[in-house]
């Protein structure tokens, strides 16, 4: 019945997933050229692996939200996110 996910993801790979969703500036296209994930497989990951409480706080603040979808995005920005964005590993 859910959404097929496309490859199975390591921990690491899963929290970085998680992290780029929950980012504002982040779009899920950017995600799915990172990981192979659709939007709606986001948000089957996102129901899955977050309590229902935190998904749905999260659902709401990412629904129809311009950075997260490009097409809603200014055409001015380019980049899908911020250069200080990431912490040196």
């Amino acid at each position: 019945m859910g959404i097929p996910l496309q490859k199975t993801l390591t921990e690491a790979e899963l929290s970085r997933l998680i992290e780029m969703a929950w980012e504002d500036r982040t779009p899920f296209d950017a995600i799915e050229q990172n990981f192979g994930f659709s939007e709606p497989q986001v948000i089957a990951v996102m129901r899955q692996e977050l309590k229902r409480s935190s998904f749905n706080l999260w659902r709401k603040r990412v629904t129809g939200r311009a950075t997260k979808h490009v097409a809603l995005r200014s055409k001015l920005v380019t980049r899908a996110y911020c250069s200080t964005q990431y912490k040196p590993k």
